[in-house]
């Protein structure tokens, strides 16, 4: 498994990759973004961004599809699993 900085940076690079793909410029997915083209590069080179700052060039590169699966429940395998499971709780209980 990669590391939290290896992640980052690779999640960088596949938008860098994908932005090439897509003939356009730092400065051009900056603006379409409604961002500053430093914080394109710095996200490219570092992979790090503000959350909105990375859904707004997922969304120029047509990449958010992501972001809908993004902390999406695990998927039963079968229904004894599904079963046997709790419901979703709605809050945490308060430590005592």
């Amino acid at each position: 498994m990669e590391s939290y900085s290896e992640t980052l940076v690779a999640l960088g690079r596949r938008a860098r990759e994908l932005r090439v793909l897509k003939e356009l410029q730092q400065s051009e997915l900056a603006a379409r973004a409604g961002l500053a083209p430093g914080t394109v590069q710095r996200f490219e080179r570092t992979g790090r961004a503000s959350i909105e700052n990375v859904l707004r060039i997922a969304a120029v590169l047509g990449a958010e599809e992501g972001f809908a699966r993004l902390f999406e429940p695990p998927k039963y395998r079968t229904l004894d699993e599904a079963l046997a499971r709790p419901a979703v709780r709605q809050r945490v209980r308060r430590r005592r």
